[in-house]
């Protein structure tokens, strides 16, 4: 049984919208493109969103007030998620790191931070952009 079987009819159709996208989408561009699916208000998006966002199925780009669907669904339990951005094709590839997150749970540890959840953006150029 899937992780999908366990969403609303909503849920589903925001994430299934955010998997098929070629880049990290807003709110209002999701709500956009399912509006033939009967979603009319800003605030089933949301709504959506928050609970893929709990469930560790969906991502939220601070920096660009987008969204994703989660490339590693499996990694969540390392407690740090990295996105790298590149600012001029838009591809934003999802990754984690034992090294950092040791780094930042140890900063945090000393210092008595109780972390709930950690994003972290790094922003610049992909590979192909950065070549051409």
């Amino acid at each position: 049984m899937s992780a999908h079987s366990d969403l609303t009819r909503n849920q589903s159709l925001v994430l299934d919208r955010l998997e098929k996208a070629d880049a990290p989408m807003s709110a209002y561009a999701i709500l956009d493109q399912l509006r033939d699916d009967g979603l009319r208000a800003p605030l089933q998006v949301y709504r959506a969103l928050e609970k893929l966002l709990d469930m560790g199925l969906a991502h939220r780009l601070e920096s660009m007030n987008a969204f994703v669907a989660c490339a590693h669904p499996h990694c969540h339990d390392s407690g740090l998620i990295a996105f790298a951005i590149c600012e001029k094709c838009g591809q934003v590839s999802e990754f984690s790191d034992d090294v950092v997150r040791e780094r930042l749970t140890g900063w945090a540890d000393r210092e008595g931070f109780v972390v709930k959840r950690t994003t972290m953006e790094i922003r610049g150029e992909c590979r192909v952009c950065a070549a051409a």
